[in-house]
């Protein structure tokens, strides 16, 4: 079975993090492995605190995952700190992980700031050259490149601008587009024009975690064997239906279904599968 790490911050509502990357790493058909970074305190409506792990306690966890275990493919997520960020990127250096997804975790979405000011920089600087794939939303992307991502050509210029930075491939996720009916993310490969994965726009307040979901899949299925585009189009079909499916618990913004297909009763939207 193919093993698959996430480095990461804790949900302690489960929805998202590192709890949301295990179970979609699992969903997708490999073995999910951990290194937090954070513990923060949320639930479906706020992320209420956040503490950093020493340094050399996710080091030490990193280092005992690859000495024990044969790691196809590794995500990161919230990476809150300069600090982390330069020893994460400096680890991953040295283990020549060939496939590496960086989701740039930078902002909940109840607004409270996952990565400090100064570590966007060391993001784009250390982490970004040695990705595989980078997966912002349009808010990361904006961070990310200085200007505004609201519209299709937006996003489609800031995934350009990021593939400059260094990786090999950089998928802006649309899913708030202002000018598109239906979910559209921009996929920059270096094989020429970019490449639009359409879906669904599914009406639903039930989207935590959806960035941590995607991303985990995505290396999931890159950890398979499967080309950028292939693991990409693979995990939006995930994606779109883990949030069709998404579960109507907490009284914010519910979780998305990692295990929808599983057919076992009560959904958690009002339907039942049989």
């Amino acid at each position: 079975m193919k093993q698959v790490l996430t480095i990461a911050g804790s949900d302690s509502g489960g929805g998202a993090g590192i709890q949301a990357d295990l179970k979609a790493i699992h969903a997708n058909g490999a073995f999910g492995m951990s290194a937090l970074t954070s513990v923060t305190a949320q639930n479906t409506q706020e992320v209420r605190s956040a503490y950093d792990l020493p340094i050399e306690i996710i080091v030490a966890q990193i280092d005992a995952v690859f000495d024990d275990f044969d790691v196809s493919a590794v995500k990161t997520g919230m990476l809150s700190s300069s600090a982390i960020v330069d020893a994460v990127a400096e680890q991953l250096t040295r283990r020549e992980v060939e496939h590496l997804v960086v989701d740039p975790v930078m902002i909940s979405k109840s607004g409270y700031s996952l990565l400090k000011p100064d570590a966007v920089d060391r993001v784009k600087q250390v982490l970004l050259p040695i990705a595989e794939i980078v997966t912002p939303n349009l808010h990361e992307a904006a961070l990310l490149t200085g200007g505004e991502v609201r519209t299709l050509d937006e996003a489609k210029a800031a995934g350009e601008a990021i593939l400059a930075l260094g990786p090999r491939a950089v998928l802006v996720k649309g899913g708030h587009l202002q000018d598109s009916s239906t979910s559209v993310d921009v996929l920059w490969d270096g094989e020429g024009d970019p490449i639009l994965f359409s879906a669904d726009r599914i009406e639903t307040p039930n989207t935590h975690g959806t960035g941590c979901t995607f991303s985990a899949a995505i290396a999931a299925h890159l950890a398979h064997g499967k080309t950028i585009r292939e693991a990409v189009g693979a995990a939006k079909v995930y994606i779109t239906e883990t949030i069709r499916y998404g579960l109507a618990i907490g009284k914010g913004h519910g979780p998305t279904n990692h295990f929808y297909f599983l057919n076992r009763g009560d959904m958690g939207d009002g339907r039942t599968e049989t």
